[in-house]
């Protein structure tokens, strides 16, 4: 019997989606790859049917922002785990700002409809297939999405504060 691990994951992901594996990684004993955007579903679907690995808990699934990436501002993150082999894996799938959209996994993993939602609430990714795709938490007339790195930090108009406190 073939021991599940990592190193058998990783196999068995790049014989099967090598073309769309972008990269591998280890940090901290977490398998961690990046996946072309259009092929999640695909890959989760293998993972969850596969008669050894049996990935069948989707732990989270979160947005990210880079603005300073090019190319590969807005990401999803997902977190998958096989009870059976008590083994997790990290998933990364990227795209530019104008092209936010990602397959939906709600077919396969109901969980994700609410983590989804939250997603396209913060961070304004669309996720293709998803039955109810509206905000969760913030208002329907917002025209923005908090969670983006597109505003400052501070109210540079402030004159309340006095900056010698903030090691300024």
């Amino acid at each position: 019997m073939t021991e599940i691990n990592n190193a058998y994951l990783l196999k068995e992901i790049q014989e099967e989606f090598g073309q769309s594996l972008i990269s591998a990684d280890e940090p901290y004993g977490l398998l961690t790859i990046e996946l072309e955007s259009s092929k999640i579903l695909d890959l989760l679907k293998y993972l969850y049917n596969h008669p050894s690995i049996q990935m069948q808990f989707l732990t989270d699934l979160c947005g990210i922002h880079y603005p300073q990436i090019i190319g590969k501002e807005l990401g999803v993150v997902y977190h998958v785990h096989s009870l059976i082999h008590n083994l997790r894996i990290r998933i990364k799938c990227f795209m530019p700002n104008d092209q936010a959209f990602i397959p939906s996994i709600t077919p396969l993993y109901s969980a994700a409809n609410w983590q989804e939602r939250e997603t396209f609430d913060f961070y304004g990714i669309i996720f293709n297939g998803h039955p109810n795709l509206k905000r969760i938490l913030n208002v329907d007339e917002m025209d923005y999405f908090p969670l983006r790195k597109e505003y400052p930090l501070e109210d540079g108009t402030r004159t309340d504060k006095d900056d010698t406190y903030f090691g300024r």
